[in-house]
């Protein structure tokens, strides 16, 4: 009796060890069948190690953002979400249009400006999370400001691989560098490692691609870019020729009419242009505040105004 179960002993280790060399595990790994080819594999085996990366989820301090002036998602009636409620409509109806009257690539939103302080990350922001806050919307806000990003530090948070490392192919997937955050349907993207080639990568096809992935992942995603100023680098140039929309801020009392249609000139091939007048002073009882005011507008075609709104210090 005992030599027979020796023997039987035997002959499974013997086919353990066939098994392990036709797998590339070693016997003690093997339990006595192959692995099915969606098992997470082991290292330096022999085989290739398949990987879903999965997005990280990062923590925004909503106490900060409501310190500066910020839309936030637990104070839905400040001044400042109702005033980022009238911006976003017009966008959104364009971003879901369909049939003639609809904007090509309307669910790519470029945020912009003639030149640098006029409060374009600041704008994006808030657009951003407003959006968020819709009930059928999600929304994915990518700093594209390569040169000079800003977008994870407003938000309190360190610097993260990002959109030039996808284009460069250091990242091998979108989902390792696009970040999660606490703000309901609210993601990230930064600008990633500055490159010397940027322009050449935004008009790439590679970007082309990068796009096509980011829209068609969700069907009720926004794409909101804060993108350099118009009149700075040609970064802000070429990357307007990839969206539906643009967001021009210009800075009340300060940017002239000439520098406006300067940028203005440089992207009209967009077919709709929004344009948002930030830290204009008008008088209030007990004081000065800060608004916003709107132009709205399909190519050349005649702007309305909308109302005013109230902004803060931080809008640079």
């Amino acid at each position: 009796m005992t030599s027979l179960i020796e023997k039987a002993v035997a002959r499974l280790d013997t086919l353990k060890r066939a098994v392990g060399e036709l797998s590339g595990f070693p016997p003690d790994a093997v339990p006595g069948a192959l692995p099915a080819d969606d098992a997470p594999l082991l290292p330096d085996r022999g085989r290739a190690v398949v990987e879903i990366p999965v997005s990280r989820e990062v923590e925004i301090n909503i106490r900060r953002l409501i310190q500066r002036g910020m839309v936030t998602p637990n104070l839905p009636r400040s001044r400042i979400a109702e005033e980022f409620r009238l911006i976003k409509r017009p966008l959104l109806k364009n971003a879901t249009a369909s049939g003639v009257p609809g904007v090509e690539n309307g669910s790519l939103i470029m945020v912009t400006s003639s030149l640098p302080g006029e409060g374009k990350s600041f704008t994006a922001i808030n657009l951003a999370i407003s959006i968020a806050m819709e009930m059928d919307y999600r929304v994915l806000l990518v700093d594209a400001d390569v040169a000079r990003p800003s977008v994870l530090n407003r938000l309190g948070l360190p610097p993260e691989r990002g959109l030039m490392d996808v284009l460069a192919g250091d990242v091998s997937s979108l989902s390792e560098v696009i970040l999660r955050t606490n703000i309901e349907k609210f993601s990230l993207l930064s600008a990633g490692m500055p490159h010397a080639r940027a322009t050449e990568m935004l008009a790439s096809d590679a970007m082309v691609q990068l796009l096509e992935q980011m829209v068609t992942r969700y069907a009720n995603r926004i794409i909101v870019f804060d993108s350099p100023p118009l009149l700075v680098t040609t970064e802000a140039r070429v990357l307007a020729t990839h969206m539906g929309q643009i967001i021009v801020v210009v800075e009340a009392a300060k940017t002239t009419h000439g520098t406006v249609k300067q940028a203005l000139a440089t992207i009209e091939s967009c077919p709709v242009k929004m344009m948002v007048l930030n830290k204009a002073r008008e008088t209030n009882v007990g004081g000065y505040g800060y608004r916003y005011g709107y132009g709205y507008g399909r190519g050349r075609g005649k702007s309305r105004h909308g109302p005013s709104s109230k902004d803060d210090k931080h809008a640079r």
